[in-house]
């Protein structure tokens, strides 16, 4: 095989295989977003922190696709196998799954560039030692950026608030920062990409945002000094000042505020319903929270196929004219063969009585160890071709090995 039809047969591969793996996370990713809306409605209802920290739950759901369930538990079998036959076989349709990646990449990832150079041409003022951006546009204040987060705040807001409330419109964006909601909504993005099959994930994202506003603004109020009412007061002032002629907050903004009237009346009642809360309490909350995300991680990983996983089976073939499979009961065949890295060594009589046995007369080739990505689905073996011609009780057969090819190197690696 050439080099280039060796290549384009590596991205065939890849697409089937992520595709796999993909489609069950999104299967998987239904079912969770069902059930965190349900305890956000019920259970967790009053309870602000535990409703966020549910979202983090979707942390696990990329690490899914290579579960051994989806092979070993027959229940689960009998429900995915369809679609696990349909990837590993309409390559059009895992054409189009990545093609629909990719859109959705461009799609959104392609706004927050956008939007970061919108704002990086922004005019810049200094706020007790804050760099913060001043647009002309009346929208409400957002945070921009990953590694160097940049705050917008409308003209009106600067023109208009005390340095007091300026303050506060300051230090809730400075508070999405510190709690890390900006890498949040940039993995719930990442998310939304690479299941973009599941609509719930865009559809829903308003309650991500709104539980880690509510976050937000609890923290706010407690480390601000502030009482709830203060604090709600300044944000009712942002609603009175931007709603006459509001601009469109721009769509890839993490986290801008509140859209609308019915939204700011549900984030005040939030407000109004704060009650002091234990800061060692919530850390205690949170460490405990990424612990069991991280021992679920981990639990994933060890009921999950590796990248590439080694293979013991032996495969007996003929190949002249048409490839015939003699036998790959692997059992019987190890006891008649075995081999290291560079022969195959064979029992010369019992292997000749069970090719009589099994009629197969004829070129014969031998299959044997390599690696395999998941089960059925990809890999590489090494290969000998069998020739009797010694008297020798043990036969050692050479072979070259698939080690150190290129092709075979990154097929393992992806």
């Amino acid at each position: 095989m050439s080099g280039w039809r060796q290549l384009v047969s590596l991205i065939n591969f890849g697409t089937v295989y992520y595709t796999t793996q993909l489609v069950r996370c999104a299967a998987f990713s239904f079912v969770l977003m069902g059930l965190v809306m349900l305890l956000r409605k019920t259970l967790f209802s009053k309870r602000i922190f535990l409703r966020g920290m549910l979202w983090a739950w979707f942390l696990v759901i990329p690490f899914l696709g290579r579960l051994k369930l989806f092979y070993e538990n027959e229940a689960v079998l009998s429900v995915t196998w369809r679609i696990t036959v349909a990837t590993a076989s309409w390559l059009w349709a895992d054409r189009i799954y990545m093609a629909g990646i990719l859109v959705a990449v461009i799609c959104v990832f392609g706004k927050r560039l956008l939007l970061q150079r919108n704002v990086a041409g922004m005019e810049k003022v200094m706020f007790e030692n804050t760099s913060i951006y001043v647009t002309d546009m009346n929208i409400t204040p957002f945070t921009v950026g990953l590694l160097r987060p940049k705050i917008v705040l409308p003209k009106v807001i600067m023109d208009s608030y005390s340095k007091g409330e300026q303050k506060t419109i300051i230090q809730h964006e400075q508070t999405h920062i510190r709690l890390g909601h900006l890498w949040f909504g940039f993995a719930w993005d990442i998310l939304r990409c690479l299941l973009w099959i599941n609509p719930f994930l865009t559809v829903f994202q308003k309650y991500f945002r709104t539980d880690m506003e509510d976050i937000c603004d609890r923290v706010c109020i407690q480390s601000s000094g502030k009482t709830a009412h203060e604090y709600g007061l300044v944000l009712l002032k942002s609603l009175e000042l931007l709603h006459f002629g509001q601009e469109e907050v721009p769509p890839a903004a993490t986290y801008a505020g509140e859209k609308g009237f019915a939204d700011m009346k549900r984030r005040m009642v939030e407000i109004t319903d704060f009650r002091p809360y234990r800061k060692s309490l919530c850390r205690g909350m949170a460490a405990g929270g990424f612990l069991i995300i991280a021992v679920a991680l981990l639990a994933v990983h060890t009921h999950s196929y590796a990248r590439c996983n080694e293979s013991r089976d032996i495969l007996v073939g003929k190949y002249d004219g048409e490839n015939e499979v003699v036998s790959y009961d692997t059992q019987e065949l190890s006891r008649m063969l075995a081999y290291d890295d560079e022969y195959v060594y064979v029992d010369r009589e019992a292997f000749e009585e069970f090719l009589i046995e099994n009629n197969a007369n004829g070129d014969i080739c031998i299959v044997f160890g390599g690696f395999y990505k998941l089960p059925g689905l990809g890999g590489a073996a090494e290969i000998c071709y069998y020739e009797s011609n010694t008297e020798d009780a043990t036969m050692k057969i050479p072979y070259e090995s698939i080690r150190g090819d290129w092709y075979y190197e990154l097929l393992k690696m992806l």
